[in-house]
């Protein structure tokens, strides 16, 4: 509808003022969704984070390419003994730190490898593991630390032992320490040797036979350190560590055992219940601590026989195929207030327990 040279519009072009000058309608406008033929494409499906630059399995996969690169690059730089980088030389890089908090005092978050020394970090945690005769290396002290009876008794066991003390930085001790909690006071321990299994079974008391101890899934190293601690108390010819899967002799277990460790040997085995047949094979009783035998530690009478003691892990136990290599099963009886009791704990009840079997005359 045309009145005076303008167009109404449709709908509410009655409407007083609704006039639109002709041409200025707007229409479909560049950007506004992708109307008609520029409709919006499919990008394919998604790739793999390998392949998304500034992933960090990208990251990651290019840099173990560049590394096996420059490895295959220069051949004759391994094995020479030069020094240069981590990579090269076959060392672990140290870990990074977390810029937000700092650990407890004690021991580093990182497990070493196979012969690398550890450090122990903290004025006490120090101050005991020199006190219980932990084999170390060397004893670092923060320059200008203050005075504390702690840090000199630390200096005085380790220039009586013969134990290096080197002063060093605060910065050196935080990376030192792998952002454990040292208060000016981190000590290196030299790594544990293990002695050899078979050993184990030759070594008998000069009043009593052998009794050793093995451990199932056992991983807290404090644990560790206070089975050692019961195994020395009840004449405890040594101890027996699986490979995997299990504590290892670390500087925590050293200070736990309060100097036990110095007394008791303890054997790292690839296999625990090819283990157990071996003992067995020597003239071994096996004893399995388990929670559900309807058989008591208390009933179990060695005598004279030597005897293998075999914990599992609070709450988990003995593992299936390890139960089933022993040749008996025993519970501790308790109150049912108490579902279960610490692994050490339960160990020195039934060392106990062996023990006085031993020493007790048997009834007939």
């Amino acid at each position: 509808m045309v009145t005076g040279g303008a167009v109404l519009m449709a709908g509410n072009s009655q409407r007083r003022g609704a006039k639109v000058k002709p041409g200025t309608k707007k229409g479909p406008q560049v950007g506004s969704g992708g109307q008609r033929k520029q409709k919006l494409q499919g990008k394919g499906p998604t790739p793999k984070a390998v392949e998304r630059p500034g992933h960090a399995a990208k990251r990651r996969a290019d840099y173990t390419a560049a590394k096996a690169e420059a490895g295959a690059a220069t051949p004759a730089a391994r094995g020479t003994g030069s020094t240069g980088s981590a990579a090269s030389s076959g060392k672990r890089p140290a870990a990074s730190t977390k810029a937000s908090g700092k650990r407890p005092a004690g021991v580093g978050p990182r497990r070493p490898a196979a012969g690398e020394n550890e450090v122990v970090a903290g004025r006490n945690p120090v101050l005991e593991a020199l006190t219980s005769g932990i084999p170390a290396l060397a004893l670092h002290v923060q320059r200008s630390l203050d005075p504390d009876p702690r840090v000199k008794d630390s200096m005085a066991l380790a220039m009586q032992t013969g134990i290096a003390v080197r002063e060093c930085s605060r910065d050196e001790l935080d990376k030192l320490t792998d952002g454990v909690l040292h208060q000016g006071l981190a000590l290196t321990t030299l790594p544990y040797e293990y002695h050899e299994f078979d050993d184990l079974l030759n070594v008998g008391t000069l009043y009593r036979p052998g009794l050793l101890v093995a451990l199932d899934g056992v991983t807290d190293p404090r644990n560790l350190g206070a089975i050692v601690r019961c195994a020395a108390a009840f004449d405890g010819t040594g101890l027996v560590l699986p490979a995997r899967r299990s504590a290892h002799v670390t500087a925590t277990a050293w200070r736990t055992s309060a100097g036990a460790l110095a007394r008791v040997p303890v054997a790292q085995v690839t296999n625990l219940t090819r283990s157990i047949e071996a003992a067995k094979k020597a003239g071994f009783m096996v004893v399995g601590l388990a929670g559900d035998s309807r058989s008591t530690i208390g009933e179990v009478r060695a005598d004279d026989d030597p005897v293998l003691l075999v914990v599992g892990a609070e709450g988990k136990g003995l593992s299936r195929l390890v139960s089933q290599h022993c040749d008996v099963l025993a519970s501790i009886p308790m109150s049912r207030n108490v579902e279960s009791l610490n692994v050490a704990v339960a160990t020195g009840i039934a060392l106990y327990s062996i023990v006085s079997s031993r020493s007790a005359p048997q009834v007939v």
